[in-house]
């Protein structure tokens, strides 16, 4: 149940009585969301250790325009995290710049080891390791979310993972570009065989309902 007053909407806590909505927050959340801002700051830090060492001009800058973006997402989540409420500056979405081609197939390549110096650093190691955060914090998110009850951090955090998948996929794509990231296929029957795996669903009924314009 909520109330009003004059700070804003009211919370009720059969233990304690009313909360703010500064206090709307679950135990569950706030753990979730400790551990999303967290990975969050770590994955700034790992970008801003790395960018001394990238040396090709095109990953210098999606490395650039990443961290700017995910510092804005932060303060973002930061602010309606701490207030309960909608944010100063709203969740913007990300678009990479370049195209979205993949090619297919493996080209033999020396077999991966651990470097031993950052004078080893090269761009293969440093677009793997932005790559393997952005992984990380999509699905952090994508957990976090499903436990938020305050509902303006909730639709924040679920809002920021398809920026995420799309940081991800930027990096993915320029890492196949350069043969970091190789992407074999399956035999095309095989995959005609996956792909015609699966049938649409049956109506329910004999029709099939529009579910958005379903009244409740």
């Amino acid at each position: 149940m909520q109330f009003q007053n004059q700070q804003g909407p009211m919370h009720e806590n059969m233990h304690t009585g009313l909360v703010n909505q500064q206090q709307n927050h679950g135990g569950h959340e706030l753990f979730d969301v400790h551990e999303v801002l967290s990975g969050a700051i770590g994955t700034m830090d790992l970008y801003t250790i790395l960018r001394p060492h990238v040396k090709d001009p095109e990953l210098l800058a999606i490395l650039d325009r990443q961290s700017q973006y995910m510092r804005m997402e932060y303060n973002t989540l930061v602010d309606c995290f701490k207030t309960g409420q909608n944010p100063a500056v709203r969740m913007q979405d990300y678009n990479m710049t370049q195209g979205n081609d993949f090619v297919y197939g493996l080209k033999p390549s020396q077999p991966k080891k651990p470097i031993q110096s950052a004078s080893e650093l090269t761009d293969a190691n440093i677009s793997g390791y932005m790559l393997g955060s952005v992984k990380a914090g999509a699905g952090s998110k994508a957990m976090a979310a499903l436990e938020v009850t305050n509902p303006v951090v909730r639709r924040v955090i679920a809002d920021s993972i398809p920026n995420c998948i799309e940081m991800a996929y930027e990096l993915s794509v320029y890492q196949n570009k350069h043969h970091y990231y190789q992407v074999p296929q399956l035999a095309g029957q095989d995959m005609q065989q996956i792909l015609n795996a699966y049938a649409p669903a049956a109506p329910i009924n004999g029709q099939m309902q529009n579910l958005n314009n379903t009244s409740h």
